[in-house]
């Protein structure tokens, strides 16, 4: 139901598309720019009930090139939940922890919106369809507190505690979002021997810190919280094997590259290297992985 990708070999912008916002025509965002949505009707082609389909740009199917694609799991096209002072369309999957949610701002600061968990997520990106705006990232798991990043730049993170009030385990607030905006807001909350919303500390060596999430990795995205550095993604469909060392940056449209590497264990992950983006001493990372073995038949469960 969500489908994020990038050319590997190449310098197009990374692309999302769900099925929320619809199959028909697709509307794609791109996670590197504050851009409105645009129509890539023709070039995603939409999901089906095994895949996706893609057309001849080549963004997304050059001869020769390259691609990646990570996707999710929800509920469908969703269905309207009045739940919350506002409502939303919503498809949730409870089991794994992801919802998509869309809704029309009212500029209020903390009129909630359902998002169909049951649990308080962790982690929520959510971006203006109808306007440019920033991909804002809302998150607890840094220090308990409300903090916000911006997937779409390096920024260091901000304190927002006090101002739009909290997640709950049914609703997030409007955020001041202004009248009349429509929005789409991908919700996230850690699930065992699934999915690990978390923090480390580096320690600026080439053996850097074991990070446990109680799985093997599959996909993982890291990005220091306390100053500037990219949001930095592995996964082990391009790197099979350890070291993973083939990187794309959530925030940049650069082809993949290998600066950074990181071992994926059967019970958590080790980075190999010293780096502002991964591994800088004292300093402060916010990471999401995503399991190999998913639920009771991980190996590391």
């Amino acid at each position: 139901d969500l489908t994020w990708f990038k050319q590997r070999t190449g310098t197009n912008s990374l692309a999302l598309f769900d099925t929320v916002r619809g199959n028909s025509n697709p509307n794609g965002f791109s996670s590197n720019s504050a851009a409105a949505s645009f129509d890539w009707t023709g070039i995603f082609k939409g999901h089906t009930s095994t895949g996706f389909t893609v057309g001849t740009d080549n963004a997304v199917n050059a001869n020769g090139n390259t691609y990646v694609a990570w996707n999710w799991k929800a509920n469908g096209s969703g269905s309207t939940d009045t739940s919350g002072d506002i409502d939303a369309v919503v498809s949730a999957n409870q089991t794994a922890g992801f919802s998509i949610v869309t809704w029309t701002a009212t500029g209020s600061n903390t009129a909630t919106v359902p998002h169909g968990l049951g649990v308080t997520p962790e982690i929520i990106f959510y971006k203006s369809r109808s306007t440019s705006g920033n991909w804002n990232t809302w998150t607890t798991a840094i220090d308990g507190s409300n903090d916000s990043l911006l997937l779409n730049t390096t920024g260091a993170k901000s304190d927002n505690s006090g101002i739009y009030g909290n997640l709950t385990s049914s609703v997030f607030p409007n955020w001041g979002l202004g009248n009349g905006i429509t929005m789409v807001a991908y919700c996230f909350a850690s699930k065992p021997s699934f999915s690990k919303v978390g923090i480390y500390t580096g320690n600026g060596n080439a053996s850097g810190p074991f990070i446990f999430t109680g799985f093997k990795p599959a996909w993982l995205m890291a990005k220091r919280t306390d100053a500037t550095a990219y949001w930095t993604m592995f996964d082990n469909k391009r790197s099979p094997f350890n070291e993973v060392n083939k990187e794309l940056y959530a925030n940049e449209a650069n082809a993949e590259s290998t600066s950074y590497k990181v071992d994926f264990l059967s019970n958590g992950f080790k980075f190999r290297n010293t780096g502002n983006d991964v591994n800088n001493n004292a300093a402060t990372y916010l990471y999401m992985a995503f399991a190999e073995s998913p639920f009771k038949t991980s190996n590391a469960h």
